[in-house]
């Protein structure tokens, strides 16, 4: 077990950045100093205004200028295995999490086989998550028999598996996913209105969560959907409203029978209304976005690469401005990465970059690693602060998924919390080459982006440190503690 002491100029404490000390110790953050950013100063000093001085560390960092934040929890992530794990599975996934500074991930039920719908599929899904910790190489940087990441799970919601809502949240899942239009995959079938009322008065009973993909079948089934190289055409065949529709039977759902609900992935500002109305009336409504609606637009995406395709879509410049606004606002709670990626065949449909049906081609975005610094580099260029990235990202994501509470809570830097911890070194500059990622294959929307901002060490909360090249730890190894 390693003991740290870092230092900075910038830590994230109570929401603000200010100078601060952290000493970790294990996979828990027992002390937190204010006012000062020099390790040594907090160990050389008598008892007084900062307390009894801990025991020397292990390790002791001098971060200066870099930024300490508590370790990204991204609550949607969709890992695919076991059954699809060609597309992505638990060890890829984990390390590009590692990388991108997230410390927690929340697999989606979906698209691995099977889907995560019963007790007995959620015990497939954990051994398959054990079986891939138990193949990493122990060497500097992975420990055999851990994933560089803590994974926790969804759970399912599908026509017929009422009865087994409540013993997969006695399992252990966080939630529940449930689709209201086609998921992509036949395994993983929508709930009509009927059967979303069902699935809510069940889940009313103990408190569970429920995670909606709400776009509405009927208007998407009404949309033109040409075969299409064509990015304007993809974006046609899934229309604005079929969101703001699906969201108004959900808002009306909740009304019926009260049960806790979370708006995944919205791409539309129009749906902004009807959240912020709904949140107004009280009821028990949160919502995310995700990082490829604030960085990316629809004017800049090129036709036939379907490396830029997902459900619902990338929509245009002013609809992303808007959806800042939502988020700024307390419209939008968290921010996310969907990251659902699948094979390049699948992506690509055996054709070249560039001549892709888009409506054929699977529709997910790769990035989980790239997704928050991508994020937080969109965010310094519209005078939005790193904290409300954080907190987007990190603190609200936990708060979600109850990850905030109980021994070790996540998504804050306070003493007892979980040691999970990123430096982000903010004037690093990096342009993301897809071949280079750490998830399964090549193909990433953020390719040849250019972003200002890196994580450059992840601290998880068993105290193992995930190191990247100009790394905090390089540059203090060999020194004495």
């Amino acid at each position: 077990m390693t003991d740290r002491l870092i230092g900075s100029e910038r830590v994230l404490v109570e929401g603000e950045l200010r100078p601060a000390v952290v000493r970790t110790e294990g996979d828990r953050i027992a002390q937190v100093w204010w006012g000062t950013s020099d390790p040594d100063a907090v160990t050389a000093h008598d008892d007084g205004m900062l307390g009894a001085p801990p025991p020397r560390p292990t390790a002791v960092w001098h971060l200066r200028d870099r930024v300490v934040l508590p370790g990204g929890v991204d609550t949607h992530v969709h890992v695919n295995e076991p059954g699809r794990t060609h597309w992505e599975g638990f060890t890829s996934a984990a390390r590009a999490a590692a990388y991108g500074g997230i410390t927690t991930i929340v697999d989606m039920p979906l698209n691995s086989i099977p889907p995560t719908t019963t007790v007995e599929a959620l015990r497939v899904k954990q051994a398959a998550a054990r079986a891939a910790a138990e193949r990493l190489p122990e060497d500097a940087e992975w420990e055999s028999g851990r994933l560089p990441v803590d994974v926790a799970f969804w759970g399912g919601a599908v026509p017929g598996n009422a009865d087994h809502l409540e013993p997969l949240w006695d399992a252990g899942v966080l939630g529940f996913k449930a689709f209201l239009a086609d998921s992509g995959v036949p395994e993983f079938p929508p709930l009509d209105p009927d059967e979303l009322v069902v699935v809510m008065d069940r889940l009313v009973r103990f408190d569970g969560l429920l995670a909606v993909h709400a776009e509405d079948p009927a208007v998407l089934a009404a949309a033109p959907r040409p075969p299409s190289r064509a990015y304007a055409d993809f974006l046609l065949s899934r229309p604005e409203a079929a969101e703001t529709a699906a969201v108004r039977t959900l808002l009306d759902a909740v009304r019926e029978t009260g049960a806790r609900t979370h708006v995944l992935h919205v791409s539309s500002a129009k749906v902004l209304d009807l959240l912020a109305e709904a949140k107004a009336e009280g009821l028990p409504v949160t919502a995310e976005t995700c990082h490829h609606y604030l960085v990316l637009a629809a004017e800049d995406i090129p036709d036939g690469d379907a490396a830029y395709t997902c459900c619902p879509p990338i929509r245009d410049r002013g609809n992303r401005d808007a959806l800042w606004d939502g988020l700024r606002e307390g419209i939008l709670d968290c921010v996310v990465s969907d990251h659902s990626p699948s094979s390049v065949a699948e992506k690509r449909l055996g054709g070249p970059v560039g001549e892709t049906d888009l409506q054929a081609a699977w529709g997910g975005i790769s990035g989980l690693q790239t997704g928050f610094v991508a994020l937080a580099d969109a965010a310094r260029r519209r005078g939005v602060s790193l904290a409300d990235v954080s907190r987007w990202t990190s603190a609200n994501t936990a708060a979600l998924v109850g990850l905030d509470r109980g021994d070790r809570p996540k998504g804050v830097i306070a003493e007892g919390a979980a040691a999970d911890l990123v430096v982000y070194d903010p004037d690093a500059v990096t342009t993301v080459d897809a071949a280079q990622l750490a998830h399964r294959n090549p193909v990433s929307a953020y390719d040849g982006l250019t972003i200002t901002g890196a994580v450059t060490d992840t601290l998880r909360a068993d105290g193992r440190l995930i190191a990247r090249p100009g790394s905090a730890a390089a540059q203090h190894a060999g020194r004495p503690a």
